[in-house]
Order: C-alpha cells, then sequence, then structure tokens
C-alpha cells in the first residue's frame, strides 16, 4: 500500500532529527573531556524541544528517552556504561528526562492550541467572508454561487455545487482507499426546518485530508447553503406571483377597454334590429336577442373590471327583507317564463331587517335567481327564502337542477371559471357567482353554496341584520 503524503513527511522527519542526534552525540563524545555535563544536558534538551516543536510529541518523547541513554553512557564515567556505579548521577539523569518530558508536553500543547486557534480563526474568517459574499450578491443564484466558492476554497476542493431538490439526498463519502482519510469526493443533504432543499457536492481529482475543524465548518457551511438555496426558490416564487399579478392586471384593463368599446356597437345594431322588426324583418328579434346576451356579457365584465379596481361603493341602509325580494321577482319575471318561483318568508321573527345596500344587494339576488333560472328543469319550482339567523339576514336561492360537483365546489366562485361538464351556454362567461359574492362581501356578507337534499343546489346570501323596535320599523 502506498504511504500517503503526510506518512512520508513523518517519516522523513523522523530520520533528519535522529540524525541530528547521533552527529552532535559523535561531535560531543570527542570533546567530551572539555565539556561540562551540564553542556550536554541542554544540547540534548535543545534537540527534544526542537524535534517536537518539528514533528509533535511522540519524536520528542521518543528523542528523550534515547538522549537519556546517550548522556549515560557517553558523558558519566565510567565511560561505556550504563547505570553502573553511578548513583550520584541517577538524579540528574531523571531531572534532564523528567525535563525533557514536560517541556515535550507544554510544547505541544501550545502548538495544539496555537493550530487550533488558527482553525477558529479560519473559520471565523470563512463565515465572514461568506457573509459578506452573500450580502453583495444582488441576485439570489449570485448568492449560491459565492457561496459554493466559499466552499470550495475553504476545503480545498476542486469543484463545489449547490443543486436545488426537494427530494431527500442520501450523504456519501467517497475515498480513495479504506484507511487513508482522503476524501475525493463528498455529498451532503440540505435542508431547512426538515425540509429537503437540495444537496451540496464536493470533489476533488487528489483526495483531501479534512481535519476535525473542516468538518466543523462543513457541518456549519451547509445550514447557510441551505438557507441559500432556499433563498432562491422563494425569490422565484415571489417572481412567479408578481407575474401573474401582473398578467391579471393587464387582463383586467384589456377586459375593461373591450367592454367598454364594444357597448356603442352593440347600441347600434341593438337599434337596427328594432327598426328592422318594425318594418316586418323575423330575423330582427334574433338579432335582437342576441345584442341584449352580448350587453350582458359586456355589462359583466365592466362590473368584474371596477370591482377589482374598487370602483364599487356599498352604501348600506335600513331595508327590508320583504322589500328586496319583491324588487328581485319583478326584475327576474322574465327569466322563468311558466316556471313557478316560490317565497319563503320566515314569519316566526317580528321583521327581517338587514342594513345592506339595496341595489347591490338586488344585483345579487338577480344574478343567483337567473343562475337557478338557467340549470333548473323547465317544470321544477325555485325557491326564494330569507330568515334571520344569528345577528345575519340570509337569503336563499333553491334550485333542483344537477348540482355541483365536489371537485368544484371551491372554484366555483371564481371569475371565468366553468366546470367540465357544464353545458355551452352562449352569451355567458362564468361572471354572475363571482360577481354576486363580491358584491356581498363588500357589504359584510358572503354568498355560499351546498347542495340541496334530493338533488339541487342552494346558494345562501348573508348580509348584515339589525333588529328594531317598532317606531324604528315604520321610518325604515
Amino acid at each position: 500500500m502506498t504511504a500517503s503524503p503526510e506518512r512520508r513527511r513523518q517519516v522523513i522527519t523522523w530520520i533528519v532529527w535522529i540524525a541530528i542526534t547521533v552527529v552532535v552525540t559523535v561531535l560531543m563524545a570527542r570533546a567530551r573531556d572539555s565539556i561540562d555535563q551540564v553542556h550536554v544536558v541542554l544540547v540534548y534538551l535543545l534537540i527534544v524541544l526542537g524535534a517536537s516543536a518539528s514533528s509533535g510529541r511522540g519524536l520528542g518523547v521518543t528523542l528523550a528517552v534515547i538522549g537519556y541513554f546517550l548522556i549515560d553512557f557517553f558523558f558519566q564515567r565510567p565511560y561505556g556504561e550504563i547505570m553502573s556505579n553511578k548513583p550520584l548521577d541517577w538524579v540528574a539523569l531523571l531531572a534532564f528526562l523528567v525535563t525533557a518530558l514536560v517541556s515535550t508536553q507544554l510544547l505541544a500543547r501550545a502548538q495544539a492550541e496555537a493550530e487550533e486557534s488558527k482553525r477558529r480563526a479560519d473559520e471565523v474568517a470563512s463565515l465572514a467572508r461568506l457573509g459578506s459574499e452573500t450580502l453583495s450578491a444582488g441576485r439570489a443564484e449570485d448568492a449560491l454561487a459565492r457561496v459554493a466558492e466559499v466552499i470550495s476554497g475553504t476545503l480545498g476542493m476542486k469543484e463545489c455545487s449547490i443543486v436545488p431538490s426537494q427530494t431527500p439526498v442520501q450523504a456519501t463519502w467517497s475515498r480513495q482507499t479504506e484507511n487513508s482519510g482522503g476524501v475525493r469526493g463528498i455529498v451532503i443533504p440540505l435542508s431547512v426546518q426538515g425540509r429537503p432543499v437540495g444537496a451540496l457536492k464536493l470533489a476533488n481529482d487528489t483526495p483531501v485530508f479534512l481535519d476535525s475543524a473542516q468538518l466543523r465548518f462543513l457541518d456549519a457551511i451547509a445550514h447557510y447553503a441551505a438557507l441559500a438555496v432556499d433563498r432562491v426558490r422563494l425569490v422565484a416564487e415571489a417572481e412567479h406571483a408578481e407575474a401573474l399579478r401582473e398578467a391579471d392586471r393587464l387582463k383586467d384593463i384589456v377586459l375593461a377597454s373591450v367592454s367598454h368599446d364594444l357597448r356603442t356597437p352593440l347600441t347600434t345594431i341593438k337599434a337596427l334590429a328594432q327598426s328592422q322588426a318594425m318594418q316586418g324583418n323575423d330575423s330582427a328579434a334574433a338579432i335582437e336577442e342576441q345584442a341584449d346576451r352580448l350587453g350582458r356579457l359586456v355589462s359583466d365584465l365592466l362590473d368584474l373590471s371596477r370591482l377589482k379596481g374598487g370602483g364599487f361603493a356599498a352604501v348600506p341602509e335600513l331595508n327590508t327583507a320583504e322589500d328586496l325580494i319583491g324588487a328581485a321577482v319583478r326584475q327576474t319575471r322574465g327569466l322563468f317564463g311558466e316556471r313557478p318561483l316560490r317565497t319563503v318568508i320566515d314569519l316566526s321573527s317580528p321583521a327581517l331587517v338587514g342594513q345592506f345596500d339595496f341595489s347591490q344587494s338586488l344585483r345579487v339576488l338577480c344574478n343567483l335567481l337567473e343562475n337557478a333560472a338557467r340549470y333548473s328543469p323547465p317544470t321544477e319550482p325555485i325557491e326564494l327564502g330569507a330568515r334571520y339567523e344569528a345577528g345575519m339576514l340570509v337569503f336563499t336561492v333553491a334550485d333542483r337542477g344537477p348540482g355541483i360537483k365536489p371537485d368544484d365546489i371551491q372554484r366555483v366562485f371564481e371569475p371565468f371559471y366553468r366546470a367540465k361538464s357544464a353545458a355551452p351556454d352562449a352569451g355567458r362567461a362564468g361572471l354572475g357567482l363571482s360577481i354576486a359574492r363580491t358584491l356581498a362581501e363588500l357589504q359584510g356578507g358572503s354568498v355560499e353554496y351546498a347542495p340541496r337534499e334530493g338533488g339541487g343546489s342552494v346558494f345562501s346570501v348573508r348580509l348584515p341584520g339589525a333588529e328594531l323596535g317598532a317606531d324604528a320599523l315604520n321610518e325604515a
């Protein structure tokens, strides 16, 4: 198995310091009669400290033990003997050994603390750089690229990529050999609040050795990378939402402009049709009927644009349910023909009075009655009712039509929405229910749907109610 570069460097260092020890021992042995033993001890102590500083505590301890025996063998009489008739010198030898070991330990600890401080400083510098790079990036994608650059530069990896993904990613470590510890590739899953957002991928041509500080930095930086990925997602969603809002605004402008411009030619067409009808043209009635349908569609489009733009103003006043129901019946009489329209009013309450805008509420009821007339069978009656419930005045329009499927209930009040199963309906654009709900909400009320027992639909209009005494009621 090929030794790693770090291992080879350590072996060379050991060989160098052992060689230095041998050379120094030979030189001092030749002049041992002219030098003092204290000087010998100091020289060996310097060698031990130098070896510890360059290669760590292991080499320092080893040279301290070797120095102990070298001093005893070469520099204490009788020369060439170890621990023989030298009881007085044992104290000096032990003092040297203890001093060397303690110095080696202290030096190793100081080096470890200095290295740890340097790593901490590097981490802080990298995180500070990451923060500055992220804040200075104008676009979320640029910030993501800056984060990848900081990670790559700090860990010494050639390639670094941050890949957004909504599916969980398995963490992987690709190592060169089983025991080398060198890392060629890393994949770290990224998540925000337990939700997967992507993966951090690192790769290098040659193995990179990551120490504990770099691994700690990698764990910390993964959190920032996840936040950067999530920021990209949020920015994209915000831009998409803004584009939808702008498209909706432009659509309203176009609809309002087209609807307004259509009124004049429709008025002209209807006038010409009436003139032809007076001259006996049989097709004139059909032309006038279609012009009326187009006119209602144009009116709905204009009303929808005005509602979205805040052009409608509601003026709530005291009004009775009987007056509103009577006006709605009279205005929609032509829609029912021979079909019966029943009115059901709760007579258990002394008076059904509400605080609502009469004309806007009339438009709401008329839209609901028109919707019921279009979908209910010709022979089935339509019921229009009113009651007082929990401080609200509730109007109901019930029919025996096909009803609304559960999948369509949430969208039935959206503008222009029509169920896929709905039959084609010339002159209608799916605006009546949307306008009705918006006008009711404008007055602090609501419009709700519920299936009718036995088949059909029930639309309920809730408007603010009012409880009055007899005098106030007469004034109303």
